[in-house]
């Protein structure tokens, strides 16, 4: 039974109801009450006088109300008082939590599927039925977030996700773990990929706002059914992983925007490392100092364009141009060729991948 949900219920409750009232759990104990003395009472006597008929039962100055679910007791809601008016005043609560809990497991089966769904732990014969059952669009629109925290953040997190995305029935938000928060977002047809990573900018923004903490954000790709919402979690969570590696800086992840650093993901580590090999002789990467390979990134940055690399490096044009030329003895590669340039730079993010030791997914 649902006690922690039953408990703040009856203290909701307790300010409007005069008379002690509270909830047997199907053990026959009191689960909660409004009056803290009666907690964890013994009532199985009851078991003996409740009949299939759901009659309110009346015994020792309370009145019982016996709720069943598939013929089976679900809990005992009761009241200190048998006048008829506090009778009809516990008939409406029994009636008003049952449909609370009922929701309440709605919920957790939901939320059960969708973390499942990720898992890809749902047979595929299985995740339209289930769908269906627990009243899930299966054809629709949805992109995943997946929301990396500190684990000291997470449950702060997930309560800012909830109050930030209240359409339980349409976004899905689920704690995989301390530091690890998942929302499973419904999109409109006229939402686009500049709409989706505007959504990843308000959840960054105000959890930055809200709980003080940093966060990543990976973003999978937009999805049409319920079934591949598993897919795009998997490149929600690629996204962070490759962003660690070539977009350090950024927070904000999305899948569809990795770019090169995609493709080399996808790649076997043998086949990286045997690139490597034939791009660069041997030893000649050793040969690149530090300097070196900011001269390098400055001058990509510029388009490879000499001088306005040589004025933001603050340095002569026949400095660089010497630059260039050492770089193209240790490596054979002529940087002022776009081609050259190219291969250089694939090189150079395949080796930041190996080096990163990236858990593939």
């Amino acid at each position: 039974m649902s006690q922690n949900l039953f408990k703040n219920l009856i203290y909701q409750y307790k300010g409007l109801i005069d008379d002690c009232f509270g909830i047997i759990g199907d053990d026959f104990h009191v689960a909660t009450c409004s009056d803290d003395s009666l907690n964890n009472d013994d009532f199985s006597y009851l078991e003996d006088m409740i009949d299939e008929n759901d009659n309110v039962i009346y015994d020792r100055g309370f009145a019982f109300k016996p709720v069943f679910v598939r013929g089976k007791v679900e809990f005992i809601l009761f009241i200190q008082n048998t006048e008829p008016n506090s009778v009809k005043l516990l008939n409406i609560l029994s009636i008003a939590f049952l449909n609370i809990k009922q929701l309440q497991e709605e919920k957790v089966n939901k939320a059960n599927y969708i973390k499942l769904l990720l898992q890809d732990s749902v047979l595929p014969s299985d995740i339209y039925v289930k769908a269906k059952e627990l009243k899930i669009a299966t054809d629709i629109e949805r992109v995943v977030y997946v929301i990396k925290v500190d684990a000291d953040y997470g449950e702060a997190v997930y309560d800012i996700m909830v109050t930030l995305f209240p359409q339980k029935n349409k976004d899905f938000i689920v704690s995989l773990d301390e530091q690890t928060i998942v929302l499973v977002k419904e999109l409109k047809s006229t939402d686009d990929n500049a709409t989706i990573n505007k959504i990843a900018e308000l959840i960054k923004n105000t959890i930055n706002a809200d709980a003080f903490a940093p966060a990543k954000i990976g973003v999978g790709s937009e999805v049409q059914t319920v079934r591949e919402i598993a897919t795009s979690f998997r490149e929600a969570k690629i996204a962070i992983e490759v962003g660690k590696v070539f977009e350090n800086e950024k927070d904000i992840i999305n899948y569809e925007n990795l770019g090169i650093g995609r493709l080399i993901y996808q790649l076997p580590t043998t086949l990286c490392k045997k690139f490597l090999d034939e791009v660069f002789k041997k030893g000649s990467l050793e040969h690149l100092d530090n300097d070196t390979i900011f001269t390098i990134q400055k001058f990509f940055e510029n388009s490879l364009n000499i001088s306005e690399t040589a004025r933001k490096l603050y340095v002569h044009r026949n400095t660089l141009v010497y630059r260039l030329d050492k770089i193209q003895k240790n490596t054979g590669l002529d940087l002022r060729h776009f081609d050259d340039a190219i291969i250089f730079k694939i090189a150079m993010m395949v080796k930041k991948y190996l080096s990163a030791n990236v858990i593939k997914m």
